[in-house]
């Protein structure tokens, strides 16, 4: 992958970098990626990463940049927000910031005021550090109500999301998640912040190629604003943010991303975006979505057969929380037994978690990576069963003759497996 010409020149130039690259290249090749919000990059999404767009200053908007020679840079920025709002359904986009994360606050800024309420779901159930957390820029400038789980379903409780909503009359509901395995009911979060006058956003970062794909339920239809990150289930580019809202917030939004937040943005990876939003409006894109899915539930099937217990049961999604106690102390040192045999995934907390986050409960795992590299249903029963053993006898890890007969399989087919949706796309 990166013995072109260029990289050629940096080993020469800087060959501790080099072979640090080279190193991480092969642990990708080498280990079972189940971290849920990781996944390979498209290489016809980040191609245009560190081309001639990326020396181009473009500070501002298609026809109002505060730079010369920005005429095909406006090209590129509004072929992207067609695409976009083609693949979403959207009525306006802004594409320029930096991350998603950096887009929520950008809303937050826009849409409120410092001290206003927002009611939104609780890290620790599943929502994310930039929807309130105490710590975060979004918990220490606006009053945050939190709302959870239904302790018995370990799903979103919306009758407390109601309840909330009539008693504390937020100006905005978030209804974005990180670590939750079931689809969010948007029709129903659309229908209360009507009847208290709330915003409603949504945060689709995590499945986002899964709503891209049409296999799971848009939020658009429902929500105010929309914001997405472009890697994870989206298959694009990291370090880029999506914010999708009505058009008569369009241009509040705007601002509050340039120059309330950032300065000019990177015409390079807006370049990527747009490649991005064309590859989603492929039948193979669509194809591998639906593998996603599959996937996703296939493991987490196995994985209840294999005794271990699923935070709501199961999966919806792209996702699967597992609890992992009983088999093993905390997350992590789950993760770390994992590690030890090339399976990758993250400590998370579950559901009214007794343990901090630096230690958790469980592991949250996703079926996109490993969906890239070609895995079918029968490949994620198989992951499966791997992870289950190697839980169950943590004490004595062995490189048993099943896995390295998996490995080899994987190892000999990742090479070609990475580039085959490209290459089909491309012909």
């Amino acid at each position: 992958m990166y013995m072109d010409g260029s990289f050629e020149l940096i080993k020469k130039f800087d060959p501790e970098i080099a072979e640090l690259t080279i190193e991480e290249e092969q642990r990708q090749l080498h280990t079972l990626c189940l971290i849920a919000s990781e996944n390979y990059a498209s290489p016809l999404s980040v191609g245009m990463e560190g081309t001639v767009w990326a020396n181009k200053n473009a500070e501002g908007y298609p026809g109002r940049r505060f730079a010369g020679g920005c005429e095909l840079a406006d090209k590129i920025e509004h072929i992207a927000i067609d695409r976009c709002k083609q693949v979403f359904g959207c009525e306006y986009v802004n594409i320029q910031s930096m991350s998603s994360t950096l887009a929520n606050i950008a809303v937050l800024r826009a849409l409120l005021q410092p001290g206003d309420t927002i009611l939104s779901m609780e890290l620790n159930q599943g929502g994310h550090l930039s929807h309130g957390a105490k710590f975060h820029y979004s918990g220490k400038m606006y009053n945050v109500v939190q709302y959870g789980l239904n302790p018995e379903t370990e799903t979103i409780d919306m009758d407390q999301v109601e309840r909330l909503a009539k008693e504390h009359k937020p100006q905005m509901i978030i209804c974005g998640t990180s670590s939750y395995p079931r689809t969010v009911d948007y029709k129903r979060f659309g229908e209360i912040a009507k009847e208290v006058g709330a915003y409603l956003m949504a945060d689709i970062a995590h499945p986002v190629g899964l709503i891209a794909g049409g296999v799971i339920p848009s939020p658009v239809p429902y929500c105010d604003v929309v914001t997405t990150s472009t890697h994870k289930t989206f298959r694009g580019p990291r370090g880029c943010g999506i914010i999708m809202c009505k058009e008569a917030l369009g241009k509040k939004i705007d601002s509050a991303v340039f120059p309330g937040m950032q300065g000019a943005p990177k015409m390079d990876m807006i370049a990527s975006r747009a490649i991005l939003f064309k590859e989603c409006l492929s039948p193979e894109y669509k194809a591998y979505q639906q593998a996603v899915a599959k996937n996703a539930v296939a493991l987490a099937d196995e994985l209840k057969k294999c005794g271990l217990r699923l935070v709501s049961g199961g999966t919806e999604t792209h996702l699967v929380l597992v609890d992992v106690r009983g088999l093993i102390e905390n997350g992590r040192m789950a993760e770390d037994v994992l590690h030890s045999v090339n399976i990758v995934t993250n400590k998370n907390m579950i559901p009214f978690d007794p343990l901090p986050a630096n230690l958790a409960s469980g592991i949250r795992i996703g079926s996109p990576a490993l969906t890239t590299r070609g895995f079918n249903e029968d490949d994620m029963r198989e992951t499966a069963q791997l992870l289950a053993k190697a839980l169950k006898h943590s004490q004595n890890i062995t490189w048993s003759s099943a896995w390295v007969r998996f490995h080899d399989r994987v190892a000999l087919r990742a090479g070609s497996i990475l580039c085959e949706i490209d290459e089909k796309l491309a012909k």
